[in-house]
């Protein structure tokens, strides 16, 4: 399932529109070396239609690796082509978006989570996209859409992918999406989670790996998740708007790395370098100190001067030219004792959350003999 070079994907850090940037993953990396990181979907009309100015979408430093590709889209053959146009940037695996929620994404039938109700057609998207990589690919998917949210649609929808492509890698959100006009962020918070769907996938799909994703926002919460048996565990807002305490204890306390002591000020003052070295290389100016400083407003979540910082650093914004001048104006309000503390000790999480999942978990999946043969035919 993942590249021999890098550790297997116990921790990965979900893909987020507007967010999981080239800027945010390069923090995302000086905080953690073995977290799996994942790009932003990318519509595969972008990458092929963008075909002159690939770097700007799909360039990353090497250092991003372990990394993955998210692609989304529902034409066959925009699917082969950015395939085979991102192949050269080398990523670790290709995840297809079958989860997005988004009705500029899902809406009339287009792709995102409405492709869960078209098993068939992800099949062949998933063997198209196969066949022009080198490199493992996935899929990351809800537990249902609508009135289709039973366990036994769900195994249908995993049967019939695995069976007719070569994907054996399923990230599972295990929240069901309601297509009916709620917003995304009403559809991370009001279809209840049901954990018990995924671990009974690990039961009935023995041949598979499974990414267990939703809900989980401590690094207590993902070694509990790990201890019931998951196959790996991915975390989307909460690694974003707390990246030091979340990222911060992922080597150690998941991989069991020996700690590096490493500060804030640290990861800053290589992070400039970075910041300051990419400013406007995609021409008009882009990116500005602005977009390449955003993922670090985060970065003093609940310390002492968080808020200060903030406020000064949207205010330099406005006139600062180098990240360099920007940390010189705003990161006054952030004592020293916070800048220059390494990672303290792992904050508390539900040690219980997956506690008796394996008592929820529903009947074993029966496919349907009869559904084989349709499969097929």
């Amino acid at each position: 399932m993942v590249a021999r070079r890098y550790l297997p994907p116990l921790f990965s850090v979900a893909p987020m529109m507007e967010w999981t940037d080239v800027h945010y993953r390069t923090l995302a990396r000086l905080i953690s070396k073995h977290a799996w990181l994942y790009t932003e979907m990318l519509a595969a009309e972008t990458i092929v239609y963008q075909k002159g100015n690939l770097d700007r979408f799909l360039a990353f430093p090497p250092e991003q690796h372990p990394i993955v590709l998210q692609i989304g889209g529902n034409n066959l053959e925009n699917l082969a082509k950015a395939t085979e146009l991102a192949s050269a940037y080398h990523y670790d695996e290709i995840n297809f978006n079958c989860g997005c929620p988004s009705p500029k994404v899902a809406g009339h039938g287009c792709f995102g989570v409405s492709l869960m109700l078209d098993p068939k057609f992800v099949g062949e998207a998933m063997s198209v996209i196969a066949a022009n990589t080198n490199v493992p690919v996935s899929v990351k998917c809800r537990i249902g859409v609508d009135d289709h949210d039973s366990y036994n649609e769900l195994c249908d929808f995993i049967y019939k992918v695995s069976s007719l492509s070569p994907t054996r890698h399923f990230i599972i959100h295990s929240r069901k999406a309601l297509l009916n006009g709620i917003s995304p962020a009403d559809n991370r918070r009001i279809p209840p989670l049901k954990y018990e769907y995924y671990y009974a996938l690990l039961r009935d799909f023995p041949d598979l790996k499974f990414t267990i994703n939703g809900g989980i926002n401590s690094v207590v919460e993902v070694n509990a998740a790990l201890k019931e048996g998951a196959h790996g565990v991915m975390v989307g807002r909460a690694a974003y708007n707390n990246p030091w305490q979340i990222l911060g204890h992922v080597d150690t306390a998941i991989y069991g790395a020996q700690s590096t002591g490493r500060t804030r000020r640290e990861i800053l003052q290589q992070y400039q370098e970075y910041g300051d070295s990419v400013l406007g290389i995609n021409g008009n100016d882009r990116p500005n100190v602005r977009e390449v400083a955003k993922p670090l407003l985060h970065l003093f979540y609940a310390e002492p001067g968080n808020g200060l910082w903030k406020r000064k650093a949207d205010y330099a914004f406005q006139h600062c030219k180098t990240v360099k001048s920007l940390f010189e104006e705003a990161l006054v309000g952030i004592p020293d004792s916070v800048l220059d503390a390494p990672i303290g000790g792992v904050p508390s999480g539900r040690e219980d959350l997956f506690t008796n999942v394996h008592d929820l978990m529903p009947p074993p999946y029966e496919h349907d003999a009869r559904e084989e043969e349709a499969l097929y035919a």
